[in-house]
């Protein structure tokens, strides 16, 4: 018989129930939580490297808690990377270049373009589905417009 718990803690269940920076909040508090454990007072910076030092280090963290953790991560890596376009939008509507936003994405400019394309082609679509949440027609039209061409794969 196993003791751990049968409470399903995904990704999808965590998603629906969290906000980005509710999130990010609890993912901090439990790491920090089970952080506790493992930053023993006498701890050097020299002994933060050592990963073979976690295999016999516990957690405080229950079962239910260690699952929550991991799936926060995963969480916060979804919700972050599907906000990218958010700053993006941001950078072009402040009057940055395409250079500058793939340095920001570490990526090149003709990447960044087609991907933030890709992205306004997917809210097209959705849209014209019936998807009340994605981007209207005028504001993909906008977005287009700001993004401008396609800078060639030189850059």
């Amino acid at each position: 018989m196993s003791t751990t718990p049968q409470v399903t803690i995904t990704p999808e269940v965590l998603a629906s129930e969290f906000s980005l920076v509710t999130a990010v909040t609890r993912l901090d508090f439990l790491s920090r939580r089970d952080n506790v454990v493992i930053d023993k007072p006498l701890d050097t910076v020299e002994d933060d490297d050592d990963w073979m030092s976690l295999r016999n280090v516990g957690t405080s963290l229950d079962a239910e808690e260690a699952l929550e953790l991991l799936a926060l991560g995963e969480v916060v890596a979804r919700k972050a990377h599907s906000s990218w376009h958010l700053g993006i939008w941001a950078a072009l509507r402040g009057g940055v270049g395409w250079e500058q936003i793939a340095a920001a994405l570490d990526t090149t400019p003709a990447r960044a373009w087609e991907q933030y394309a890709s992205w306004l082609d997917g809210q097209a679509a959705a849209r014209a589905a019936g998807d009340t949440d994605a981007l209207d027609a005028e504001t993909v039209r906008v977005a287009r417009e700001r993004a401008g061409r396609r800078p060639s794969r030189s850059s």
